[in-house]
């Protein structure tokens, strides 16, 4: 049995009215809610050509190999260098350093393949998309190299960094929809109307193949590979580096891991075809998906070997060990593989050869500052406690001298005196920072010696 009879049950047989909001039937349409619609009601409903539910196309080697081919002159050979965690984790670990392409994502490599795979009449009308940040950048800074006008509807909760950057590469960008859903069905409808030609950011089969340019990448780099993790959040990315691996190096498995807030690929796998799923606010915005793509579930489905779903304090935690033992500024969705080998979800691969995708780079600096206090406080090195001391003078001297002593940091301090019965004591928050478990155990061993009473929160979810 080959790979497109393999999936084309899954694909095409097993879509669930109730849970897909695009699942049409006559001239009837299922929306969420239990609504249904007549085909006048949604006119304004476009459909893209090139993602099909009844007849998902599943990419090849061969197309694969083209896209490496016809991209190699415009795109960065990214290294994959063994990482300094190795020994941290008892792995040997190799990082594919996407962010280093010119716009700081792997998103490059489909949009050039898409761009230069249009016929001459289309290049001239130009593309349109729908994107969050890093699809957009890449599609527009490829057509601005290679002179095709491009078209992109950004959410209205994209970043300000990311929407100007689309402008930088002289593309139209249109902000508008309140998430990407919704800008989906504006950019549809403006191709509908305009001519221009829908890009999908993850599911077009060109998408697909330019992506899996990196799995050739990664097996002339880095020899008897046991595992190589992908993050995964419509699908396309994982669907074309398994297509370009398992061709190359059957035995090496491939691991897709994606949020907590965001499980599409894994409620797909549970539903057997992909489903509408309610995204939450995420450290790992780039893996916002509501629904994998069609083509992106049939391609990459037999040649999955393990999904995994990490919590959002262990990709804070990966983004921190990034910057301070690889000096490597990455997103949450890039993080997310060395995510799920802290939370001890790979501990099969112990002592073996495991590669992970550090697939972008842009991260707002606000999120940034926010992934990076939140690492800390996973890793047990930013402590809050509330302790009652004496009101009278030195009383909160003393707390203080205590903690620099040790040599704790205070970052954060506060009285309460309203609120407790002693009139002669005042209670103290503290949010400090010290150099390790360690470290903080014996700041609380201190405390505790001290004062009657000392209230700490929650153990460190690393602990």
């Amino acid at each position: 049995m080959n790979r497109m009879d393999q999936v084309a049950g899954q694909s095409s047989a097993t879509a669930i009215l109730d849970d897909n909001p695009n699942f049409s039937t006559g001239d009837k349409k299922v929306v969420p809610g239990g609504e249904i619609k007549t085909t006048d009601e949604q006119q304004d409903d476009f459909t893209d050509p090139f993602c099909n539910a009844d007849n998902p196309q599943i990419i090849t080697f061969q197309d694969v190999t083209s896209a490496a081919f016809r991209i190699k002159n415009g795109i960065e050979y990214t290294p994959c260098p063994k990482s300094h965690l190795s020994e941290m984790v008892d792995m040997d670990i190799y990082l594919k350093k996407e962010f280093l392409q010119f716009t700081g994502s792997f998103k490059e490599r489909g949009a050039r393949y898409a761009l230069v795979m249009l016929p001459t009449e289309q290049r001239k009308k130009g593309v349109i998309s729908a994107s969050l940040g890093n699809h957009a950048q890449g599609l527009c800074y490829h057509g601005w190299k290679l002179g095709i006008p491009v078209t992109v509807v950004m959410p209205s909760k994209a970043s300000l960094m990311k929407i100007q950057k689309c402008r930088d590469y002289h593309a139209n960008v249109i902000v508008q929809g309140s998430d990407m859903g919704e800008a989906k069905k504006i950019a549809l409808k403006m191709a509908h109307e305009t001519g221009l030609t829908y890009i999908n950011g993850y599911d077009h089969p060109h998408i697909m193949a330019g992506q899996g340019t990196i799995g050739l990448e990664i097996v002339e780099q880095v020899s008897n590979i046991d595992a190589v993790v992908v993050p995964v959040g419509g699908g396309g990315l994982i669907a074309g580096v398994a297509t370009a691996i398992k061709n190359l190096s059957p035995q090496t498995k491939i691991i897709g891991v994606e949020s907590e807030k965001c499980p599409s690929f894994t409620k797909a796998l549970e539903n057997e075809a992909p489903v509408y799923t309610p995204n939450k606010e995420t450290l790992a915005d780039g893996l916002a998906v509501p629904q994998v793509g069609y083509n992106a579930f049939a391609t990459t489905v037999p040649l999955l070997d393990k999904m995994i779903v990490v919590k959002e304090e262990w990709i804070a935690l990966a983004i921190l060990r990034l910057v301070e033992q690889e000096k490597c500024v990455v997103e949450g969705a890039g993080a997310s593989g060395l995510a799920a080998i802290l939370a001890g979800h790979l501990d099969e691969f112990k002592a073996k050869r495991v590669v992970l995708l550090i697939c972008g780079g842009n991260i707002d600096t606000t999120i940034f500052g926010r992934c990076l206090e939140r690492g800390l406080a996973a890793d047990g090195r930013l402590q809050r406690f509330t302790v009652t001391v004496s009101d009278g003078p030195g009383g909160v001297s003393k707390l203080c001298n205590l903690l620099a002593k040790l040599g704790v940091s205070i970052k954060d301090i506060m009285h309460e005196r309203a609120f407790i019965r002693d009139i002669h004591s005042v209670e103290v928050k503290v949010v400090c920072e010290t150099r390790d478990w360690i470290h903080s155990q014996e700041m609380r061993n201190a405390l505790q010696e001290t004062y009657d009473n000392v209230c700490f929160y929650d153990l460190p979810m690393a602990i």
